[in-house]
């Protein structure tokens, strides 16, 4: 509970332990961010980590000298990718097992929900479920599961990194520090997280409706 409780205090008042963590630890902050990036692409348990909140957050501390943009975009691009060819890999060894139920640490729920959206976008989904919360972190496992082929997954995965990145570093760089924004990065953070769970929620109740259909057909 205590766990939790840290992870959405961390989430919603980035700025705050942003500042601290650069205060304290300098330039291995981008380490520091390397590794919850990469963690949060990479590992399927880990899809509570925070990702385009703190890309946002970073960019705007760039903004202000405290990071490089530079080194923070391109360390953090080869993280995302990175994150996301490993969590293939673990999906391509795991296989169908994965669909099973049988795997404790594996939410069906959404791995679910992830091939629904697979199956809707294609391959596409590499790049789009970027932008996805939750989605983000299972579409790479899913492909693998799937034997998506490597050529075809490492294309998007480097384009939907590369994207994914440099947008929210960059909107956090030129509107991060707005006085608005500044004043009220809280409720930023929120109405970030809260735009980015939108699609799977009208995925999930797109999906009901059309199960419910068919049901009284």
């Amino acid at each position: 509970m205590e766990i939790i409780t840290f992870l959405i205090d961390f989430i919603l008042h980035l700025d705050e332990h942003l500042s601290a963590i650069i205060l304290q630890y300098g330039t291995w902050t981008y380490a520091i961010l390397f590794l919850i990036i990469f963690m949060e692409t990479g590992f399927v348990v880990t899809p509570f980590l925070p990702g385009d909140s703190l890309l946002f957050a970073a960019g705007s501390f760039a903004a202000l000298g405290a990071l490089s943009p530079l080194t923070l975009v391109i360390l953090l691009m080869i993280a995302a990718i990175i994150g996301d060819t490993v969590n293939y890999w673990i999906g391509h060894y795991i296989g169908d097992r994965a669909f099973s139920g049988n795997i404790r640490w594996l939410k069906k729920e959404y791995m679910d929900q992830t091939h629904e959206f697979y199956e809707k976008h294609g391959g596409k989904t590499i790049i789009l479920a970027r932008f996805v919360p939750i989605i983000r972190t299972f579409a790479p496992f899913v492909a693998g599961v799937g034997k998506m082929s490597y050529g075809k997954f490492i294309s998007y995965n480097i384009v939907g990194g590369i994207i994914w990145v440099n947008l929210f570093i960059f909107m956090g760089f030129f509107f991060g520090n707005l006085p608005f924004v500044k004043k009220n990065f809280e409720l930023v953070i929120f109405a970030i997280i809260f735009i980015s769970f939108i699609p799977p929620v009208m995925e999930y109740f797109k999906a009901r409706k059309a199960v419910k259909a068919k049901a009284e057909a």
